[in-house]
């Protein structure tokens, strides 16, 4: 990638645009994959609650009981949006594309970038070095949890056990997630698995590896990724994250709020698309913007490379490999995702990016589809 590839200028300024035959699509086709995504709205009620008063989420997820309190703020979510970028330039756009929603487990993929700042500063020596030698606490303190690394947080291989802001790991034991996700069984305690040898999707786990970041960094990761990744890359001053009321510690004498992976239990990151797609440029870029580098490329290459327990999952990004390849979208191409459904889709080989905002997540393949079949 060369240094002087086209970026667009600040939030506040005009965003250039492209026309779909300059940008290498077919026009037609093209508008019938924004047509679809508009037309295929996420069944989840604008409120996020249902009319009995249930959250999304622990419908979603089939969850009750302990650990089912929403602990974090919930904002009424707006309806179908996104945009796609070629080369950097705005090919398409439909919606409210400024608004500030809920992005629930998008926010995953933030804190993998975040984590690779904390890396390449030096705060994380070694991915492989076990967390407890520099995150002091109780967090890491049995034998089990003692050999588990910042690698396992990040593959969600950790095995975690324990409770952190009085949700605690078992809430997503047995958790299933994508089409044909079965979780009658999610929240029964089931054994535990040496940590690095078992992948399981657990928000818990992702939380602690946010608390840990914090503890590195020693300042709010809110303010980190403000000043190191969104204003350089022009974003809005507009996004928000947002921990729990009870995930606030005290670090250095200042009372600082640990902010979570998503928004399974309310909170996560607040955000519009056209910030989720300067995110998302970025990280095809691989870490450049405007002949500055922001963030390695050798830590992006490691963030999207199959993890031995998933081979469609890097550091808190999904990857279009087996056992999900999506037919027709290129093998290199990754994304975040979110509930809802929410997605930044990121392909350098095609120098791609597409943000969607509450699609039906039963149909997100069938954008895909559509959107690889416009490209001449």
């Amino acid at each position: 990638m060369t240094t002087d590839a086209f970026v667009p200028a600040a939030h506040g300024t005009l965003w250039n645009t492209v026309t779909p035959a300059e940008a290498g699509f077919d026009a037609t086709k093209l508008d019938s994959a924004v047509a679809f995504a508009g037309d295929h709205e996420s069944p989840w009620p604008r409120s996020l609650f249902y009319p009995d008063g249930r959250y999304v989420g622990n419908v979603e997820w089939n969850e009750s009981g302990p650990w089912s309190e929403i602990v974090g703020p919930v904002r009424e979510r707006g309806g179908p949006a996104g945009l796609v970028l070629k080369g950097g330039r705005i090919v398409a756009e439909w919606g409210d594309t400024d608004r500030t929603d809920m992005t629930f487990s998008i926010a995953k993929s933030y804190l993998a970038v975040l984590a690779g700042v904390a890396f390449q500063d030096g705060l994380i020596p070694d991915l492989d070095e076990p967390v407890g030698k520099t995150v002091a606490g109780p967090f890491f303190e049995s034998a089990h949890n003692a050999q588990i690394t910042w690698r396992h947080l990040l593959q969600q291989s950790s095995e975690w056990q324990g409770e952190i802001f009085e949700k605690s790991d078992q809430v997503d034991h047995n958790r299933q997630i994508g089409p044909g996700a079965d979780n009658s069984r999610k929240g029964q305690r089931r054994d535990m698995h040496t940590p690095g040898s078992f992948y399981e999707y657990n928000d818990v786990r992702v939380n602690l590896l946010g608390y840990c970041l914090l503890q590195r960094f020693r300042r709010p990761l809110p303010e980190v990724l403000r000043e190191r990744i969104m204003d350089p890359i022009g974003a809005s001053p507009d996004w928000q994250w947002q921990g729990y009321e009870n995930s606030h510690v005290e670090i250095d004498g200042k009372r600082m709020q640990s902010v979570p992976g998503g928004g399974h239990w309310g909170g996560g990151l607040f955000i519009g698309a056209r910030d989720h797609a300067r995110f998302g440029l970025l990280i095809g870029r691989k870490g450049e913007w405007g002949g500055r580098s922001l963030l390695s490329a050798d830590w992006i290459a490691q963030m999207v490379t199959p993890s031995p327990t998933l081979g469609n999952y890097g550091y808190l990004w999904w990857l279009n490999r087996a056992p999900s390849a999506k037919p027709g979208v290129s093998a290199n191409a990754f994304w975040a995702l979110g509930a809802g459904t929410n997605a930044i889709l990121v392909d350098p080989e095609h120098d791609l990016v597409a943000v969607l905002r509450w699609i039906n997540g039963a149909s997100y393949d069938g954008f895909l589809a559509k959107l690889y079949e416009a490209l001449c």
